[in-house]
């Protein structure tokens, strides 16, 4: 048995620990700021081509709050903005998840899906989302709709590989046992082919959001006129690389965000896995 004695001195080491991991997390971006700062300072480059980050952490406090306008007519619109963009990257998103998973697992499970479907798609693959911009605008005009469908696009190849990559790596051993119990094909799909391939399915779809902020910034350079890839493009225009910065800032950090939301579902969702790994690792 356990006496409290016994765990007291654990607790300081743990949270000491728990401290370390935490510095470990900000050393490389805290160098990276610093020596950032050093090189902005130093005058090798003028300040309004390469702005401190003081500066362009001025200019997005500005841009959020809007406490003295220097960023002009994006003073204080930055949560505009930042949903303006969020909203194309979700609508795209979960468009091309929900289409990328079921065209996924219908071409993993079925061998005439896969001859009828998987070369269409595979030679669409290689073709740069970007270069559907023409098209998106002719067919959809300027507004949200050819963002939404960019971001579709490029967010629906890495759902659509990561989900036949997880249905036809599903160990047949599971398939067999559950064909032996009398299980139907639907039973076996669902209640063991997907909870399998689930983990491949997720990082399919924590690269599709990724992919989903970087082409609707993209299309916001384009074929919109509002968001935070549009702010950056007319910064640009405008000579304001504080603000062009910024918006830098502002999408990875959105990105990085929308990442650990999809992270936390993921974990929530394969509990089961890492309850087994931590037994096999006990055992």
């Amino acid at each position: 048995m356990t006496s409290v004695t016994d765990t007291a001195p654990a607790r300081p080491a743990f949270r000491l620990t728990r401290a370390f991991q935490g510095l470990e997390r900000v050393v490389v971006p805290a160098l990276l700021i610093a020596g950032w700062e050093a090189f902005a300072r130093s005058g090798v480059l003028p300040p309004a081509l390469l702005p401190a980050p003081s500066a362009v952490l001025h200019a997005l406090g500005d841009w959020v709050f809007g406490f003295d306008e220097t960023t002009q007519s994006y003073s204080g619109h930055w949560l505009r903005d930042a949903l303006a963009s969020a909203l194309r990257v979700f609508g795209g998103f979960a468009l091309a998840s929900l289409l990328g998973i079921l065209a996924g697992v219908a071409i993993g499970w079925s061998r005439l899906f896969e001859k009828t479907l998987e070369p269409t798609l595979q030679m669409l693959r290689p073709i740069p989302p970007v270069s559907w911009i023409p098209l998106a605008i002719i067919w959809f005009g300027i507004a949200d709709k050819p963002a939404i469908f960019l971001v579709f696009l490029g967010a629906f190849f890495p759902v659509l590989m990561n989900s036949i990559h997880g249905v036809k790596t599903v160990d047949h051993n599971l398939v067999r046992a559950g064909a032996m119990m009398g299980a139907s094909q639907r039973q076996m799909l669902t209640d063991i082919v997907l909870p399998a391939a689930l983990p491949s399915i997720f990082a399919g779809l924590r690269i599709a959001v990724g992919s989903a902020w970087m082409l609707t910034v993209t299309a916001e350079m384009v074929a919109v006129k509002s968001g935070l890839g549009y702010v950056l493009w007319d910064s640009y225009y405008f000579l304001r690389y504080d603000i062009v910065l910024a918006a830098m800032i502002s999408i990875g950090l959105l990105g990085y965000l929308s990442d650990l939301g999809l992270k936390a579902i993921m974990v929530r969702t394969l509990r089961w896995q890492q309850t087994t790994t931590v037994q096999g690792r006990a055992g």
